[in-house]
């Protein structure tokens, strides 16, 4: 009697085992299949959108990890298995771990941001995030900048995005600017001049902008003038020093004296 109990119990896990497989067989190969054939067409539509490689294959990423997930479902339906406790703790599981990668999603999200907006690119001269330097690397997670002295900076990307962004490098042109100060002995438009006459002879200004030298402010002991003149913008430190190393012989060249604060003492005698 044992043996035919046992003999029975086999016979009917082998029919309970061969009806899930002939159940989960079919949907494993549909629901593969049907993913395939979805996953080809986000690619080819991918391919059409002029979008950062970094942030395709993340959308491909979530897609099919989505679709794998309602497959998963399905199967589940298929086998009777209820479904809703299945979705319960996936929702809280999903909680949990968002809220314990919180840092790492917002850096995430940002950096989809930078890549969409595209601010900036690789070799632009920028401040963000209270730090300047030349963009070496847009990553998901971090934005790397190389600074003036080699020094490699990695911002986090929701850092740049809470931000202030200055691009120097967005524009073909840029405006050099330059205050300098002459005694009040010397006539202003000697001095507007001579200025004038030290933009001139640099190459590299672009004639074709405006060109501003004026007077800017009267201090206690100086007149401060002010130049404004345009060039190209890998040209813009170069233009800024020539003119800057210009002006001191100039103004020795034509007597005009560059001021510094000083204190003129008057002794009285009675």
């Amino acid at each position: 009697m044992p043996w035919n109990n046992l003999t029975e119990l086999l016979s009917q896990l082998v029919d309970f085992a061969v009806g899930k497989i002939l159940i989960i067989v079919p949907v494993v190969v549909v629901s593969l299949i049907a993913i395939k054939i979805i996953m080809k067409l986000v690619d080819r539509m991918l391919g059409r959108l002029p979008t950062d490689e970094t942030i395709k294959t993340l959308v491909r990423t979530s897609i099919k990890i989505l679709l794998l997930a309602v497959a998963a479902i399905v199967l589940m339906s298929c086998l009777e298995i209820p479904v809703t406790s299945f979705v319960a703790l996936l929702s809280v599981a999903g909680l949990a771990l968002s809220l314990s990668i919180q840092n790492f999603l917002s850096n995430v999200f940002a950096g989809l941001q930078l890549l969409a907006s595209k601010p900036f690119k690789v070799g632009d001269y920028v401040d963000a995030g209270n730090c300047s330097g030349t963009v070496y690397e847009i990553g998901l997670f971090y934005t790397k900048l190389t600074s003036v002295d080699n020094k490699l900076i990695q911002l986090p990307n929701s850092t740049i995005v809470g931000s202030n962004v200055v691009n120097y490098s967005s524009q073909t042109h840029r405006r050099v600017e330059i205050k300098v100060t002459a005694s009040y002995d010397a006539p202003t438009e000697q001095v507007k001049q001579v200025l004038s006459k030290v933009v001139e002879d640099n190459p590299l200004v672009d004639r074709e902008k405006p060109i501003m030298v004026r007077v800017n402010n009267y201090q206690d002991s100086a007149i401060e003038y002010i130049i404004r003149v345009w060039c190209a913008n890998e040209d813009y430190w170069t233009v800024h020093y020539d003119l800057m190393e210009a002006i001191k012989p100039a103004f020795d060249a034509n007597n005009i004296e560059m001021t510094y604060p000083h204190l003129n003492v008057h002794m009285m005698k009675n």
